[in-house]
């Protein structure tokens, strides 16, 4: 399957997974293309949400957090995120993580990262 193609300097889409291989309650880490983050993929009670994948507290990879309704808790210090924001619900994260959009066509799973700011 092909993992990524770059549609212009705003948005890459990566190809996540298949969609029945993301179940509700569950999450996937999609290694980035050269240049972006890796990216988290959650199954929020079906609807799908996906954010850069590292906690902007400390080094830990928010798809190995624990996903309760629309809010991921990282594994390392236990801050939280809502997946609809990036937004941190309280400490020891103080910055948002980018949330990116999520599409899925022919049963595959992708997700459209946008260049950090800055970057154009």
């Amino acid at each position: 399957m092909e993992h990524s193609e770059t549609l212009t300097r705003e948005d890459t889409v990566l190809v996540a997974c298949r969609i029945e291989d993301l179940p509700p309650g569950e999450s996937v880490r999609v290694d980035a293309a050269e240049g972006t983050e890796a990216v988290a993929v959650f199954n929020a009670d079906g609807e799908l949400y996906a954010i850069d994948d590292t906690c902007t507290h400390q080094d830990a990879s928010l798809a190995d957090g624990w996903l309760e309704g629309c809010t991921v808790e990282c594994p390392l210090h236990a801050a939280c995120f809502d997946l609809r924001t990036g937004m941190p619900s309280g400490p020891p994260a103080k910055r948002p993580v980018r949330t990116h959009r999520v599409t899925v066509e022919d049963g595959v799973v992708r997700v459209h990262v946008a260049a950090p700011v800055g970057a154009l």
